[in-house]
């Protein structure tokens, strides 16, 4: 069974910047599309970002400009580097991983608060 943990989150002030982590195991990491969702307080899970297994991105509009995923396959890694936080992008941030860009396997999520 796939394993995703996530990491890094926390609470910042307006403007400020977080690097998330997501360490995978029990999966051929190089092979997989890895991405990262949130979901805020009383909203459903919205997408942020993939990454495909050649590497390349995609973003929700919300987000682009701010935010960048990367990843390391030689650590089995995913990362997502959040930019000039606000306080709308408080939420929950799941690490996922898939076959396809339709992630089917999720972490347990790491907590983003943006607050002065």
């Amino acid at each position: 069974q796939v394993q995703l943990m996530e990491s890094g989150g926390g609470l910042v002030q307006p403007g400020g910047s977080l690097r998330l982590s997501c360490t995978a195991s029990k999966i051929i990491f190089s092979t997989y599309f890895m991405g990262w969702y949130r979901q805020a307080p009383g909203k459903q899970r919205e997408f942020v970002a993939t990454m495909s297994r050649s590497g390349s991105t995609n973003y929700a509009d919300s987000v682009k400009e701010r935010f960048t995923i990367s990843r390391d396959n030689n650590k089995n890694m995913v990362y997502l580097q959040i930019d000039s936080l606000k306080p709308e992008d408080t939420a929950v941030y799941y690490c996922g991983a898939g076959a396809t860009m339709t992630l089917g396997y999720w972490g347990q999520g790491t907590q983003v608060t943006v607050s002065s």
